[in-house]
């Protein structure tokens, strides 16, 4: 009897635990539970098309390597290579001491036994075998003219950099920067909602590549204080990482006003704090 005693008075104890206490003068309430509301997100990439410039101490670093090398290599046998007195060798000889004042600084240089009006004649040579064989050409710039008029929306500016497309929208009457992006539907892969979305958004006149099926983020978007009723569900965006190839973006959608395509630094000074502490551990620092 004793058992049976102790064994209902610890279920009773068990359901009183499960009911939750309602606060006083407010009747007792189920919480209910609602699915999240998915989207997916396309990171959409255009890759530096410019090698990186050296920094300082890269440019000392190689330089000082350069100089060892050079003075601890064997001579060049340039007599081996070149018929003597020609201007083949007179043009090797040139760009030899180039390198050398470049190497080691003026003062390294030993003084040349022919007269001024001979060396003007042989540089005057050279310079005319070069045009005749088509070196000596000028090379593009690095600045792109989008860069000096500040068109954020060329493909073409900061060639060093990664760049990212961002879309300035209008959602419920406040306007946002924001990824490309849109809902999943049902049956629908992630990678397939992305690839969608994203012809939805900026059309399908662009060469791009998904780079895997497995999201490189996630962003769960700020609950705003809402009604009891109806329960808001959160709302979770999936981020996939796509590179351009070819193309350019047309806005597809009436609630699209403009798009740009920005350095990571840049996509912080248009979004929202919140939207960029969920972002910023996607981008390239580069």
């Amino acid at each position: 009897m004793l058992s049976r005693a102790c064994t209902k008075a610890s279920q009773v104890s068990f359901r009183r635990s499960l009911v939750t206490e309602a606060a006083p003068g407010q009747p007792a309430r189920l919480t209910k539970t609602v699915k999240p509301h998915i989207s997916t997100a396309i990171v959409l990439n255009r890759s530096p098309i410019l090698t990186r410039s050296a920094t300082p101490f890269e440019t000392a670093y190689y330089s000082y390597q350069a100089r060892i090398r050079r003075a601890l290599h064997n001579p060049f046998p340039y007599d081996f290579y070149f018929k003597q007195g020609t201007l083949i060798e007179t043009r090797f000889n040139i760009e030899e001491r180039k390198r050398e004042k470049l190497a080691f600084g003026p003062g390294f240089l030993e003084k040349e036994d022919i007269s001024e009006e001979k060396r003007q004649a042989n540089i005057a040579a050279v310079e005319q075998l070069a045009q005749q064989e088509g070196e000596g050409e000028e090379l593009v710039p690095r600045t792109h003219p989008a860069d000096s008029s500040g068109d954020v929306r060329s493909l073409d500016r900061q060639g060093k950099r990664n760049l990212y497309l961002l879309l300035h929208t209008v959602e419920d009457g406040a306007e946002k920067w924001r990824f490309p992006q849109g809902d999943v539907e049902k049956g629908q892969f992630l990678h397939q909602a992305a690839q969608k979305n994203l012809f939805a958004e900026c059309k399908d006149e662009m060469d791009t590549w998904i780079v895997g099926k497995t999201p490189i983020g996630v962003y769960k978007s700020p609950q705003t204080e809402a009604s009891p009723e109806p329960i808001t569900p959160k709302c979770v965006t999936f981020f996939f990482k796509a590179h351009i190839m070819a193309g350019q973006v047309k806005p597809a959608k009436d609630n699209i006003k403009d798009f740009a395509w920005l350095t990571k630094e840049e996509v912080e000074t248009r979004v929202d704090k919140h939207y960029w502490d969920g972002i910023k551990d996607i981008l390239s620092d580069y």
